[in-house]
């Protein structure tokens, strides 16, 4: 006779609801045998009641008492029988002192949200109007393990032979020239992935896809009445549950499985999946701003505060998360895992990274513990960690956060060098050989490897590159602010209009210099990304903040892909010639010696005279030759590349360096050229008529191979 399990049988009752004291040790809410684990954290609350309602109602079902017997130390844990749990909703109240003085704010009347909710309803629908009279707006519900992955797992691509693409969800398909099924959501990028592939990219970084609300901070447009919205997602309700309104199912409650089913089709068409995080902030804002879940849970615990009991606001959005009190780092660390283990997520860009090294009280930590944790998980081994390594705050470690052998970083020094290079400001060229070879001036003395650096031009917050070369100034009216919103540091150049011209050679000249821009991203040693839409000449009209505007100033418009096909062309050459050459991709910083025998050291540097670069100030030329024969420490062979950049006004003579005998230099890219003839597909480039020099026009990059 087999025997009953023990742990099945309540031993309380509640209303007629059978319960018995939970395992604390599972955060969140987690089907058990027979029933359903409950279990919340708080230090300071004296009592705490679970709300349970069922799925949609408007009041609650029951609310239930934690017996003073299910409590251990700060955590309530307890397991109710016999739910129908596929049809409910729950949340919590928490009693205690209310005093923000103190950094105490509980208030029982409020129904909080579970931080480790894994799936959330209330915003189910984009852009739906909600209930504002509902009195628990985002409500946790429970999530299934019943997806089936098939044999997938994270691709585990090494860093250096990354191209990312950053992109919004929505942006990416919700403009009606997509042609896909369900506009703006994660079914709708399966639809796309042979684009992705055709353009070359392996990794997608995907803006915050955790659950946030459209509706935070909503105001008309004071240029056309339309909503504005909390449309970037940069303010975060729960951690663990992705975006309903992301998803076509979401309204359906299926937004993980949705989810899952992008990540696994992305993975076969071996395209990794990094998510762009927000850990240094909610969206519960300043002491002004709503109570949802971590203010009226533990105040104290889960925010840096001010002796006085205000915010700390390193993010610039009205409050900052405690990253280092253990308890928060436990759940950042839960959560990544989770995140890892059941979406099999294959890396994490953090938002402003710096604020997770600080301490309570503000100030950097020369070892974060949190950092420290993430770098040596074991769940997270595999995955990668990149990091915005600067704060809203002013603190800025490009090139000194603490890495632990495993963090890589958004580089924004490689943005601004090669945008002022690009654009002919002096002085630039000697910043300009560091940035080409992943930074080692930023790198190498630490040991870290080139793929450390993340090389950007563009990003989602700025310009993007059809911007860059057509706006000196940002244009930020529509988003209400006056103007004073966005970065107005942008090293930008509208090549001689401001805006929208019909001047040929301005047009010409701009097209240039987007290709002369992705030309020096892809041969830079490091990890290169690109911003969505950017390979099609996308615009946000001047606009470099465009996060409240779901609308077609922010969306893609799949059009261009045939009225900019040249330079869809000239990325997908670009990305295909990266991908070609291992020398392009080193897990280590140059030499500047030859270390194999070739007769040529692993890179040198060229200007107009071959062997003879000019490093003065008024310098605007460089080249660079690489020995292929150097890739990755002599481990493969591979042609020799060589790159030459005049950002003169002016054309100039550039003499070449000479290969070894029977070798001849190709012609890769040449961005004076008229397209079709300014790239070329691997493999199929063209002899340079003369092998000793060229001309290379003014404001032009070419590539050649030797081969």
């Amino acid at each position: 006779m087999e025997l009953e399990r023990i742990d099945i049988h309540p031993t309380h009752t509640y209303d007629n609801f059978k319960l018995r004291v939970g395992r604390p040790l599972f955060p969140g809410a987690t089907l058990v045998p027979g029933g359903v684990n409950f279990s919340i954290y708080s230090r300071y609350a004296k009592s705490c009641t679970l709300v349970l309602f069922k799925k949609n109602a408007l009041e609650p079902m029951v609310e239930i008492p934690f017996p003073k017997e299910f409590r251990i130390g700060g955590v309530y844990s307890m397991i109710v029988f016999d739910l129908d749990y596929e049809n409910i909703e729950y949340g919590y109240r928490m009693d205690g002192p209310f005093n923000p003085r103190e950094g105490h704010w509980f208030d029982s009347s409020k129904i909080l949200l579970d931080p480790y909710a894994k799936v959330i309803s209330g915003r189910d629908i984009w852009g739906e109007t909600p209930d504002w009279n509902n009195i628990y707006q985002h409500r946790a519900r429970l999530a299934f393990d019943d997806f089936d992955w098939e044999n997938d797992r994270p691709l585990e691509i090494p860093p250096e032979d990354q191209i990312i693409y950053e992109m919004h969800v929505r942006n990416f398909t919700r403009h009606p020239s997509s042609g896909v099924k369900h506009p703006g959501t994660f079914a709708a990028i399966r639809e796309k992935i042979p684009y992705l592939k055709e353009l070359g990219i392996n990794s997608v970084e995907l803006m915050p896809i955790y659950e946030f609300d459209e509706f935070e901070n909503s105001r008309p447009n004071p240029q056309t009445g339309e909503l504005l919205m909390n449309y970037w997602g940069y303010s975060t309700i729960g951690f663990f549950a992705p975006k309903a309104g992301y998803a076509a199912t979401g309204k359906f409650g299926m937004q993980v499985d949705e989810l899952k089913a992008l990540i696994k089709e992305l993975h076969k068409n071996g395209i990794e999946v990094i998510l762009d995080v927000v850990f240094n902030h909610t969206a519960e804002g300043n002491e002004h701003g709503p109570t949802i879940s971590f203010r009226g849970i533990d105040n104290q615990t889960y925010y840096m505060l001010t002796p006085d009991g205000y915010y700390f606001n390193f993010s610039g959005t009205g409050n900052t998360l405690n990253c280092n009190n253990p308890v928060v780092r436990y759940m950042v660390l839960d959560c990544l895992r989770y995140w890892a283990a059941e979406y099999h997520i294959d890396g994490f860009r953090f938002d402003l990274a710096s604020i997770l090294g600080r301490d309570p009280w503000g100030a950097p930590m020369a070892n974060p513990p949190l950092l420290e944790a993430l770098a040596f998980d074991p769940i997270l081994a595999k995955c990668k960690l990149i990091a915005e390594a600067w704060d809203a705050g002013g603190l800025y470690q490009v090139g000194s956060f603490p890495a632990f052998g495993r963090w890589a970083e958004w580089n924004g020094k490689y943005r601004d060098g090669i945008r002022k290079f690009l654009k002919g400001d002096l002085g630039r060229v000697g910043d300009m050989a560091q940035r080409l070879q992943g930074s080692p001036d930023l790198y190498a003395w630490a040991g870290r490897a080139p793929a450390t650096s993340i090389n950007f031009i563009t990003c989602h917050d700025g310009f993007t590159l059809a911007d860059l070369v057509s706006f000196n100034d940002k244009h930020n009216e529509a988003n209400g602010e006056n103007n004073n919103d966005g970065g107005n540091d942008n090293d930008s150049w509208n090549c001689g209009a401001e805006g929208w011209t019909d001047d040929p050679s301005i047009n010409a000249l701009r097209q240039r210099q987007i290709k002369n821009a992705v030309a020096m991203l892809m041969v830079s040693q490091g990890v290169p990304m690109i911003l969505m839409g950017d390979e099609v000449g996308r615009s946000q009209k001047g606009n470099n903040n465009a996060y409240c505007h779901d609308n077609k100033l922010n969306w893609m418009d799949w059009a261009l892909l045939q009225s900019n096909n040249d330079l869809f062309q000239f990325f997908k050459h670009c990305i295909a010639f990266r991908n070609a050459h291992p020398i392009l991709r080193n897990r280590w910083h140059f030499r500047n010696s030859d270390y194999v025998g070739s007769g040529y050291p692993d890179i040198t540097w060229h200007g107009t005279q071959a062997w003879n670069a000019d490093w003065s100030d008024s310098s605007r030329t460089l080249a660079f030759m690489l020995c292929g024969k150097h890739a990755n420490e002599g481990t493969f062979g591979d042609n020799y590349i060589y790159l030459a950049m005049n950002m003169h006004d002016q054309a100039n003579w550039f003499e070449i360096p000479g290969l070894p005998d029977s070798m001849k230099w190709h012609v890769f890219a040449n961005t004076a050229v008229t397209p079709p003839l300014d790239s070329w597909k691997p493999g199929t480039e063209p002899v340079l008529e003369n092998q000793y020099g060229l001309l290379l026009g003014d404001r032009s990059v070419v590539i050649l191979v030797g081969k």
